[in-house]
C-alpha cells in the first residue's frame, strides 16, 4: 500500500480551504454594506455615460467627497468587467479616506473594504476576499452584527451614491436618518436637499427652498446647491438673486457638468437660447458620452430655428444660410446621441421634457425629402420606436418619410405638429 506524503495532501487540503473560504464569503458578503449590497441598478438599466459623469465629478468635488466617487466608479468599473481598474479605483479611495481623523476613516472605509472584499470574490481570489470581510469585523465586532453597523457616516455614504444614481427617494431617507443623530452635519444636509429638490421638481410639489438655503449655509462650498437654489427662487419670482447665485457658483465651478447644466436650465427660462446651448455644449466636453444631453443640445438648437423662423428673418440670405446652419447642427447632435447609445430615447430620466425631445426627432425628418445619412438616422430612430413600442409614432414617421417633400408641406405639417 502506497504511503499517502504531506505532498499528496496538500492539494487536497488547499482545494479544503479554498472551498471552507468560498463557503464562509457567500454567507457574509451579503451583509456588508457597499455598492453590491445595495442594488443601485437595474439589470443592463447602467448609463453608458455615467463613467463620463462620475469623473466629471471626482474631477471638481472637493477632497472629501472623492472617495465617495471612487467608490461608485470602482463599482461601474466592475460591471464594465474592468476588475483591475476597480481595485486601482478603491485604492484612491482607501487613500482619500486615511486623512481623516481615525474613528471616522475606519467607518467610512467599511464600503471601502465591502467593496474590495466582493471584487476579489468575483475575481476568485478568496484568501484576499477574506482578509478584507475580516478589516470589516475588526470594526464592526462590537455591534450585534460582526459584518454591519447604523451610523450616520455610513447612511451619508449610501445617501449619496444613491443620489448619483437617480435613486432619489432612498437617498432622501439615507440623508434623513443621518441627519437625526447629527442634524447640522453640512454633508448629509447638502445631500438632503438635492434629494428633495430631485423628487419636488414637479410644480404641484411644495418647493424645498429653506433646505437648499440651510444647504448652502452649511456648506458654502457646494455649487450645485447654490445652483439648485438658483433655479428655485427663478420660479418664486426673485430672478435677480437667483441668477446672483448662479453666476457665481458657474465662476466657482466653470467646468462642473451638473452646474452647466442647471445653469442652461436657468438662462432657457430666462429666454437667452444663446447662453442656454453654450453650457450644453461645455458640459459635453467632461460627459460626451452623455446621449440624453446630445438630445438636449439639438431640441435647444431646434428651438433656435423656429425663433428664427417665427421672426421672418429667414427670408433673408443670411438667414436662410443661418437656418440650413441650424438644421445642420440639429441632425449633427441627433446622430451623436444615436451613435453613442442604444436606445438615447430610455433615458428620459435625466430631461425636463421627453416630449420635446420626441418633437425634434419628428419634426426634422418631417421637414425635407432624406438624404442618404438622414434616412439612415431616420432607420435607428425607428428601431428605437419599435425598441419602446410607439407603434402609432412609427407610423406617422413612416408616412411622413415616404415620399418627397417640398418647403411648402413641410411647413404645413410642422403646422399641425402638436405642442
Amino acid at each position: 500500500m502506497a504511503l499517502i506524503t504531506p505532498e499528496l495532501l496538500w492539494p487536497q487540503l488547499d482545494t479544503l480551504r479554498h472551498d471552507i473560504i468560498g463557503d464562509s464569503l457567500d454567507k457574509v458578503l451579503p451583509q456588508l454594506k457597499c455598492h453590491f449590497t445595495w442594488n443601485l441598478f437595474r439589470e443592463g438599466s447602467i448609463a453608458s455615460y455615467m463613467e463620463d459623469r462620475v469623473c466629471n465629478q471626482i474631477e471638481h468635488l472637493n477632497s472629501e467627497y472623492k472617495a465617495t466617487m471612487y467608490n461608485l466608479l470602482a463599482y461601474i468599473k466592475h460591471l464594465d468587467g474592468e476588475n483591475e481598474a476597480a481595485l486601482e479605483c478603491l485604492g484612491q479611495a482607501e487613500d482619500l479616506l486615511k486623512s481623516k481623523k481615525n474613528d471616522q476613516a475606519e467607518i467610512r472605509s467599511l464600503v471601502t473594504w465591502g467593496n474590495y472584499a466582493w471584487v476579489y470574490y468575483r475575481m476568485g481570489r478568496l484568501l484576499e476576499a477574506q482578509a478584507y470581510v475580516e478589516k470589516v469585523r475588526h470594526v464592526c465586532k462590537k455591534f450585534a452584527n460582526p459584518y454591519s453597523m447604523e451610523c450616520p457616516e455610513l447612511e451619508c455614504e449610501e445617501g449619496w451614491t444613491r443620489l448619483k444614481c437617480g435613486r432619489n427617494e432612498r437617498a432622501k431617507m439615507c440623508f434623513e436618518k443621518a441627519l437625526e443623530e447629527k442634524p447640522n452635519d453640512a454633508e448629509c444636509s447638502s445631500g438632503q436637499a438635492i434629494a428633495m429638490y430631485h423628487l419636488e421638481e414637479k410644480p404641484e410639489k411644495q418647493v424645498p427652498v429653506d433646505a437648499l438655503k440651510q444647504a448652502m449655509e452649511l456648506n458654502s462650498k457646494d455649487q450645485y446647491v447654490k445652483a439648485l437654489l438658483a433655479l428655485k427662487l427663478q420660479t418664486m419670482g426673485e430672478e435677480a438673486e437667483g441668477e446672483r447665485l448662479i453666476e457665481d457658483a458657474l465662476e466657482k465651478a466653470p467646468d462642473q457638468t451638473d452646474v452647466l447644466q442647471k445653469a442652461a436650465q436657468f438662462y432657457r427660462r430666462k429666454g437667452n437660447l444663446n447662453r442656454t446651448i453654450g453650457f450644453l455644449v461645455r458640459a459635453l466636453r467632461s460627459t460626451a458620452n452623455n446621449s440624453p444631453l446630445y438630445c438636449l443640445v439639438m431640441c435647444r438648437y431646434r428651438e433656435r430655428l423656429e425663433q428664427l423662423q417665427n421672426t421672418g428673418d429667414a427670408e433673408t440670405t443670411e438667414g436662410r444660410e443661418k437656418v440650413e446652419e441650424l438644421r445642420r447642427l440639429v441632425m449633427e447632435y441627433m446622430q451623436k446621441a444615436l451613435q453613442r447609445r442604444r436606445s438615447p430615447l430610455s433615458a428620459y430620466s435625466d430631461l425636463a421634457d421627453s416630449l420635446e425631445v420626441e418633437r425634434c426627432y419628428q419634426m426634422v425628418f418631417s421637414k425635407v425629402s432624406p438624404s442618404a445619412e438622414e434616412q439612415q438616422l431616420y432607420e435607428s430612430y425607428c428601431n428605437l420606436q419599435e425598441y419602446h413600442k410607439k407603434s402609432e409614432d412609427l407610423d406617422a414617421l413612416k408616412d411622413l418619410m415616404q415620399f418627397p417633400r417640398n418647403e411648402k408641406s413641410a411647413e404645413k405639417e410642422e403646422g399641425k405638429t402638436p405642442t
